[in-house]
């Protein structure tokens, strides 16, 4: 930080006037100096408190830079596991060419399950007979992932390529694996005591995931000890990482009883999309308090979102009106306001849009409160517009009751608006409904 010599001036007056001064006989000038030393430590503190400003300035700028870095990573996070459920639903349809192409964006996107999307590029290429290209891809699995619980399934794969190289996908092949998933589907209405073992030892196979996500399937229909121990075992982490999201997912719908392996699971794992997809199984399983807890308690901000995401859902609305207050960070509260939303809480949120000091995340509260419908907030936004200072929130209002369709709202604050441009605003909305209302006053404009 720069100083002036005038300040330095000062400051140095400043440290004279902690030397103990004359107090009989004083010099004439005596009174000139104490008015400078005053003058200094005057200008002194305001030097100090100045540089404090810049500092948390300096604070506040590094912390949102950091913020909006999370939210991108975030976003891009989200991107990819849209494309890896993209590439798996084209899987299920046999779309080789279009499940290659999602999978090859997730691996491009270095993001979450980019082992896994490899792992589906290389079986997708392999349908596609493109042989050469598939095993490249899982060499490249093997070099960039040597820990990857996908490895298994990928030798197993490269053994199916190696075999088959050179020569076109054969229809008999095809039909050999889908009279395995019938006869899988079969086993269904089989003797427990029978199918389970064949299931466990399919499951321990070289079999394709698709195949064994199947078997996985007819187990989680089985009510047998030994099923459930098999599904447990998986979602525990013994198998490929798709295979235990859809164990954790059937451990959640078998109920209450479930709730205490989701939790030893979830305290044994560091595993982020493990830890999202145990709070999902909270939700199915209506574990209220758990997903309260991370909602509470988490120390990753992804987390917390997702947990209260699940509360929203869950309909938790006094829980959430608690985390609410005690929240500190802007990118959680705005996800417990789309909570409250889910969660059908109007009243919270017109609160909130009333007295909330974040304008961001008050006008988050408004857009939430024109997509509830006029009869539930219409008369609650248009009383935040006649109190409301902001521009940005009252334009905010103004969006919300347009999505409404409520013309007479916005008709009604359009007689009383005085700001010429929050007038053409309203006028320019009410221009573009099909509404009788909104069509009288404007010609009502016109007439004058």
């Amino acid at each position: 930080m720069s100083v002036s010599r005038k300040s330095l001036a000062a400051i140095a007056m400043l440290c004279v006037a902690a030397a103990p001064a004359v107090a009989l006989g004083a010099d004439p000038g005596e009174q000139s100096q104490a008015e400078a030393r005053a003058e200094a430590r005057a200008e002194a503190r305001a030097l100090s408190e100045a540089a404090r400003a810049r500092e948390r300035e300096r604070a506040e700028a590094a912390q949102e830079r950091a913020e909006a870095a999370r939210q991108q990573e975030e976003g891009r996070r989200q991107r990819a596991e849209r494309q890896y459920e993209a590439g798996q639903e084209a899987l299920e349809n046999a779309q080789w060419a279009r499940a290659a192409e999602r999978f090859r964006q997730v691996v491009d996107t270095k993001q979450s399950r980019v082992d896994a999307a490899m792992y589906w590029l290389a079986y997708a290429q392999g349908k596609l007979a493109q042989h050469a290209d598939a095993l490249a891809t899982l060499s490249e699995l093997t070099k960039s992932f040597p820990s990857s619980r996908w490895l298994g399934d990928a030798r197993a794969l490269e053994i199916e390529l190696r075999q088959g190289a050179g020569q076109p996908v054969r229809p008999e092949a095809q039909a050999d694996e889908e009279l395995k998933l019938l006869a899988i589907q079969g086993l269904q209405n089989s003797d427990p005591a029978q199918a389970v073992p064949m299931l466990q030892k399919f499951l321990q196979g070289s079999q394709s995931p698709r195949l064994k996500e199947r078997a996985l399937f007819v187990l989680a229909q089985s009510s047998s000890p030994e099923a459930r121990k098999v599904i447990t075992d998986i979602a525990r982490g013994n198998a490929n990482p798709d295979l235990q999201r859809k164990a954790i997912q059937y451990i959640g719908m078998s109920g209450r009883e479930s709730r205490q392996v989701l939790s030893e699971i979830y305290q044994a794992t560091t595993d982020v999309d493990v830890k999202r997809q145990i709070l999902r199984a909270y939700m199915i399983s209506g574990d209220r308090e758990r997903v309260l807890a991370a909602a509470t308690g988490e120390k990753a901000p992804e987390l917390r979102q997702e947990a209260v995401r699940q509360l929203g859902v869950m309909g938790a609305r006094e829980e959430l009106r608690q985390l609410y207050q005690k929240e500190a960070t802007v990118e959680v509260k705005r996800q417990i306001l789309q909570a409250l939303f889910v969660g059908g809480d109007a009243t919270r949120l017109i609160e909130l849009a009333n007295t909330e000091p974040n304008a961001e995340l008050r006008r988050a509260a408004v857009r939430h409160l024109g997509t509830m419908g006029a009869s539930r907030t219409g008369e609650a936004l248009v009383a935040l517009y006649q109190k409301e200072k902001d521009p940005e929130i009252k334009r905010t209002v103004v969006q919300a009751l347009f999505v409404q369709g409520n013309a007479e709202s916005l008709v009604a604050i359009a007689r009383k608006e005085t700001d010429l441009e929050m007038r053409k605003d309203l006028v320019q909305k009410l221009s573009l409904m099909k509404s009788k209302v909104a069509t009288d006053y404007l010609m009502e404009i016109l007439g004058k």
